[in-house]
């Protein structure tokens, strides 16, 4: 199962937004730097309005979302990459993720105490960027001293590796993430190798305080980080209440659907924020339905029906014949796969076909 770390300065909101996200209270959240040392890790299910109607078309009661993995990474402070404030320790933790989610705050409490004096989301951003850089600039630069014996002496994935890290290494001096670094395919998919921090994909959350989620796309702050992540970084911003969703674990769904009406909002963003970092892992979802369950499956964009079927077992891919499918949307339109058949919208798919977001599925395979 792929991760998503969540990251960000310390006080800003991280472990409050894990328990948000994983509906628990497996991580510390307190008025003080470094409340967390050791990541916390939750399993979260991905919202997904598509499994209620195709729970309605398959007369089941059973539901299996899809799912992806949270860590609850302890904050960076300035000089993390030099050691400060753990940084090490920390910085490995972030290594060892597949996305970030950098927490933002956008919002002004004089209760809760900010590590830099003030609250400046820009600010913010830059300090965690810079440490992440400087952090893979080291990396590079190591990298570059390892391969340059065997580049001397032509080896041709050693020469390779040294023209992407060369490209690396003055856009890392310039502190810019590796990810904006224009580069080939066939380049960036050896960049990937590298695991270099700056290179993930990263969104970023503005959290905000419980009063001012409504108003939110007008927040200052929130209006500088979305300006700031577009043009500097090429990332996207979400807006979320950590503390919203924090009151919200304890609540039914509707005593938790009344109390965010009473604020004016339909969700607190976190439910966005999790559909956007599933997107963000390059993740996609197709279905299964039928009397016994509707579930969701998770597969990577780009993959064939073979691979897609690989996911439910290993078995399925290897003996493939053939994938039954039909749109999520032409089956709610027509109400039934036998509706869907008569009209043509059911389909016979074979090995080369690239499975849609959506689709539903049924796989036919001999082993």
């Amino acid at each position: 199962m792929l991760k998503a770390g969540i990251v960000g300065l310390p006080n800003v909101g991280k472990s409050t937004l894990f328990n948000a996200v994983t509906r628990t209270r497996k991580a510390q959240a307190a008025n003080y730097p470094f409340c967390t040392i050791d990541p916390n890790v939750g399993v979260v299910t991905v919202p997904d309005d598509r499994l209620e109607v195709l729970q309605k078309i398959a007369k089941t009661s059973v539901v299996i979302p899809a799912a992806i993995e949270f860590v609850d990474i302890a904050g960076l402070v300035k000089g993390a990459s030099a050691g400060e404030g753990l940084g090490n320790k920390f910085l490995t933790h972030i290594r060892e993720v597949d996305a970030i989610v950098q927490v933002v705050r956008c919002f002004e409490d004089a209760d809760i105490h900010h590590v830099a004096g003030s609250v400046d989301p820009v600010r913010d951003i830059e300090i965690i960027t810079t440490e992440l850089v400087l952090a893979d600039l080291e990396a590079v630069n190591k990298r570059l001293e390892k391969v340059a014996k065997d580049a001397k002496r032509g080896d041709k994935a050693a020469l390779a590796e040294q023209s992407v890290l060369q490209k690396l290494q003055p856009h890392l001096n310039e502190v810019k993430p590796a990810i904006t670094l224009e580069l080939t395919p066939e380049e960036k998919a050896l960049s990937r190798t590298f695991w270099l921090m700056t290179d993930k994909p990263t969104i970023f959350a503005c959290n905000v305080k419980e009063g001012d989620l409504a108003t939110a796309d007008s927040n200052p702050y929130v209006l500088k980080v979305r300006e700031y992540v577009q043009s500097h970084l090429a990332c996207e911003a979400v807006i979320i209440s950590a503390q919203i969703e924090s009151d919200l674990v304890d609540l039914a769904p509707e005593e938790a659907k009344e109390f965010l009406n009473a604020l004016g909002v339909q969700e607190s963003g976190v439910g966005g924020l999790i559909r956007a970092t599933y997107h963000l892992l390059g993740l996609r979802t197709y279905f299964t339905a039928g009397e016994k369950e509707v579930r969701a499956w998770t597969i990577h964009v780009g993959d064939t029906a073979p691979k897609a079927a690989g996911v439910i077992h290993s078995d399925f891919e290897r003996g493939f014949i053939k994938a039954e499918t039909v749109a999520y949307k032409d089956l709610v339109e027509c109400g039934s796969v036998a509706s869907a058949r008569d009209k043509g919208l059911y389909r016979m798919e074979g090995k080369e076909y690239v499975v849609a977001d959506g689709d539903v599925l049924v796989f036919k395979f001999n082993v």
